[in-house]
């Protein structure tokens, strides 16, 4: 017959066994980097066009894609069989540089394709471009160029929020993102310098930057120190001086060296270009922009 202390030592220890579990299992969870559902997919060869690619971009349904480059300095444009499949990519046409900057680095379009801009690390300025047809290169007409020297003489990439009224600038001097304001959307003539964000802690030598929709995620590629996409978090969207480091996701199996990034629509891609093997890597993501999830929860 079970004694009243022996039941009470039986209870006791089926409670501890149960919570020394639930502990072990948290601890696994929590100790090791978590990817929320980040899938390699295929990779597009660009070396026949570019051997240095520096800048990726796509238009606003996939069915085109743009990779600028210093070794041709051009901007070379790509249709699309499938919608955001880069192994359906033909390659139509480029689009020479050299007349403004022979070392082309980062590339953006409008939200409709008809201004192009282009950072060239020989003038470290932003060059903007008219497009008389949206997202068609062989259109593009030189407008205007923004001098980056004040911030950074060592400008790469550069981004928009969705209205153009703010531009995002990578620099490998300081190891900043640099934020600007613009009073007409997509316009040189209208640009402000506006704060940084310094990412020294995650790599020192920043490249591609993108963005979530609503500027509340932020996506740096690092790539030299780390080989990473560094997500950042956002309280104000789109205000780098709100951003938190919360991890970075690991690409250098498809490339040691990350550089230009970009993501499709719903954030459900993430595409990355690397000169280490002149490829477009495509990568799925089950959850849009979550490309690393820190926070796993548990089941009751």
């Amino acid at each position: 017959m079970k004694t009243y202390e022996h039941i009470i030592m039986t209870v006791f220890l089926k409670k501890f066994i149960k919570s020394i579990s639930l502990l072990f299992f948290t601890l696994i969870l929590f100790s090791s980097q978590t990817f929320a559902g980040v899938t390699f997919v295929d990779s597009f060869d660009v070396n026949t066009q570019e051997t240095f690619p520096r800048g990726l971009a796509f238009n606003s349904d996939g069915s085109k894609m743009f990779v600028v480059g210093n070794s041709n300095d051009k901007v070379h444009e790509y249709n699309l069989g499938t919608d955001f499949d880069v192994s359906t990519a033909v390659y139509v046409d480029g689009y020479d540089t050299t007349f403004k900057d022979n070392n082309p680095c980062g590339l953006a379009f409008s939200c409709d394709g008809t201004k192009m801009f282009i950072v060239g690390n020989s003038s470290n300025d932003v060059y903007e471009y008219t497009l008389t047809t949206g997202f068609d290169v062989s259109t593009a007409s030189y407008v205007d160029n923004f001098d980056l020297d004040s911030q950074d003489s060592q400008a790469r990439q550069i981004t928009f929020n969705s209205d153009g009224t703010k531009m995002f600038i990578t620099g490998q001097t300081n190891n900043k993102v640099y934020e600007y304001t613009l009073s007409t959307g997509y316009d040189l003539d209208t640009v402000t310098y506006v704060d940084a964000l310094d990412i020294t802690s995650q790599d020192d030598w920043p490249e591609g930057i993108a963005f979530n929709t609503d500027g509340t995620k932020m996506f740096v590629s690092g790539a030299r120190a780390s080989d990473e996409i560094h997500v950042y978090t956002l309280t104000t969207g789109f205000d780098v001086s709100t951003a938190s480091y919360v991890d970075g996701f690991d690409v250098s199996s498809q490339d040691g060296n990350p550089i230009g990034l970009a993501f499709n629509t719903d954030g459900t891609k993430m595409f990355v270009v690397g000169y280490s093997s002149d490829e477009v890597n495509e990568y799925t993501l089950t959850t849009g922009f979550d490309v690393v999830n820190t926070t796993p929860t548990l089941s009751s």
